[in-house]
């Protein structure tokens, strides 16, 4: 069990509903695949495919949403509904009108759901409850918000927050680059985006390219902002950090996956349970240490602008 992408939320540090009553509030909401006239439908599933829909390690909760979706192209469903139309207008002598091709492209919908076919995913969401963090598997904001959404149908109470630091990461990218140094505990790797604040959001990518030489420097007095760096912490993981605080290709390292093997375990859910303590925990070291590169958490007061350029890099007036 190792997430590839985080989009991270705040829960209440030590939030106290249990895992049991999360259980009792998902089971509402238990997945039930699509019916014949059903385009998706979305709820929750097993992690580990067993009765429980809340699996618990080590005090670490994980959950999944299962969603199915029919796969009927608007393509498909707009010839079938010009032909008959066509057809029609050649029996009663006159084109039908905009209402009629409106009621007759969802007769097809209608008609070709039953026959369609279906796919199916699962995104999995870690909750650490003492920690107060949500992390879901998702590589977009739009993406963890499909389970942001029915879990907060599900639960009586969700208090989640945004996570926002006191430096934007926008700024804080641009300042490592800048003096061509990650803080104590990362170092920068190979790739990053910068674009520019202008409207004309000229943008520049590096891939598998060294990051502390002059022209990237170039680009930030030009204006241009850093957009996702690609970063490693502790040796462990490696990671892209984006100017939204999203955290994207997840890697940890084979010093962690070592430990897996070292642990030997001897079959399925040994092996599931024992990677996920071991991502767990690995990301319970790093959040804390990203946080504090960003200047810790903001208390209050407006989080700053996710393009802001920092002070030392702006224009002279």
């Amino acid at each position: 069990m190792w997430f590839k992408n985080l989009q991270l939320y705040r829960l209440p540090v030590g939030w106290d509903v249990g895992a049991d009553a999360v259980e009792d509030q998902l089971a509402k909401k238990r997945f039930v695949p699509c019916g014949s006239q059903d385009q998706e439908t979305r709820g929750w599933v097993s992690p580990m495919g067993d009765e429980f829909l809340v699996h618990r390690v080590g005090g670490q909760w994980l959950i999944a949403l299962g969603m199915e979706q029919k796969l009927l192209p608007s393509s498909v469903v707009k010839q079938e509904a010009e032909e008959r139309a066509e057809e029609l207008a050649g029996r009663q002598g006159y084109k039908l009108g905009r209402k009629q091709m409106k009621d007759l492209r969802e007769q097809v919908m209608q008609e070709l759901l039953p026959r369609a076919f279906t796919r199916r995913r699962k995104a999995f969401a870690w909750i650490d409850p003492a920690g107060g963090w949500l992390g879901i598997d998702a590589p977009s904001q739009a993406r963890a918000e499909d389970v942001l959404e029915v879990l907060r149908q599900s639960l009586d109470v969700l208090p989640l927050g945004l996570v926002r630091t006191e430096l934007s990461p926008t700024g804080a990218m641009a300042g490592w680059l800048a003096g061509g140094e990650a803080p104590a505990g990362f170092t920068i790797d190979q790739d990053c985006e910068l674009r520019s604040v202008s409207e004309d959001k000229a943008a520049v990518r590096y891939v598998r390219h060294a990051l502390d030489g002059e022209e990237v420097r170039g680009h930030l007095e030009a204006g241009k902002l850093p957009t996702r760096l690609a970063l490693t912490f502790d040796d462990r993981i490696s990671f892209v950090l984006t100017e939204k605080l999203e955290i994207k290709r997840l890697d940890f390292l084979d010093i962690v996956k070592d430990k897996l093997d070292e642990q030997g375990a001897e079959d399925a859910r040994a092996l599931f349970d024992a990677g996920f303590a071991l991502m767990t925990g690995e990301l319970g070291r790093l959040l804390p240490a990203l946080l504090e590169v960003l200047g810790g958490e903001l208390k209050g007061g407006d989080a700053p602008a996710a393009g802001a350029m920092p002070a030392e890099l702006r224009p002279a007036a």
